[in-house]
């Protein structure tokens, strides 16, 4: 695909609302998407659903994109900045201060869990349409990338006690198999690859499974 340049417009940006009137339509129209996209999906998603749920004219929306393509991706990153205000506690040194290894992994293993919990009616939709998007897939594997350097540099606080000769592979390793876990259960529900267990018991396991993989069995608790 040729890139865009001064000659050719990017046909998925965003033209920016410069006036506060504009800027009040343009955010109830991407907090109206959002909310379409979690209650029916992609196939919900459309112009005339987006205006009347934000309360704005047809025009409000082409005076910021000329594709519903463009629109819904606009969409998808206002979605992905409530995701990523919670991967902000992997950057808060308060929030990792004093533990020890195994309450390390615990604590990142949960965060990682937590995040796919709060989101699940929007992260349905659009891990289901990424795998026939290449945008939205480009777009989420980065940020699922993303999201693995958080977790890997704090549980790398533990690097002495983890008991592999690569610590720093073993934790990527780790964290894709609980991510591929989240994903798998927020996107088929839980009984898809395994029990149908609740979300409580789902982390429990998931946490266990980790310390064990990185620290080994000595350092889970019995019972």
């Amino acid at each position: 695909m040729t890139a865009p340049t001064d000659d050719i417009p990017d046909p998925l940006a965003i033209r920016p609302p410069r006036q506060e009137r504009s800027r009040q339509a343009w955010a109830r129209v991407l907090d109206a998407g959002v909310a379409l996209i979690e209650e029916g999906g992609y196939e919900a998603f459309t112009i005339a659903a987006v205006c009347e749920r934000a309360q704005v004219a047809p025009r409000a929306l082409y005076d910021r994109t000329t594709s519903k393509d463009a629109l819904f991706l606009a969409v998808y990153e206002h979605g992905i900045s409530r995701i990523r205000a919670d991967e902000e506690a992997f950057t808060r040194e308060e929030r990792w201060t004093g533990l020890d290894a195994r309450q390390l992994i615990e604590a990142a293993v949960t965060e990682v869990a937590a995040s796919f919990t709060r989101h699940a009616a929007f992260l349905r939709p659009v891990v289901l349409l990424s795998g026939v998007h290449p945008e939205v897939y480009r777009r989420g594997r980065a940020n699922s990338r993303h999201v693995a350097d958080l977790f890997t540099a704090v549980v790398l606080r533990a690097r002495q006690r983890i008991t592999h000769d690569d610590a720093e592979r073993a934790v990527r390793l780790c964290f894709s198999t609980l991510f591929a876990a989240c994903v798998l259960r927020v996107a088929y529900g839980p009984g898809f690859a395994g029990a149908d267990v609740d979300d409580r018991t789902f982390v429990e396991h998931l946490t266990s499974t980790a310390v064990r993989y990185l620290l080994g069995r000595a350092d889970v608790p019995e019972g």
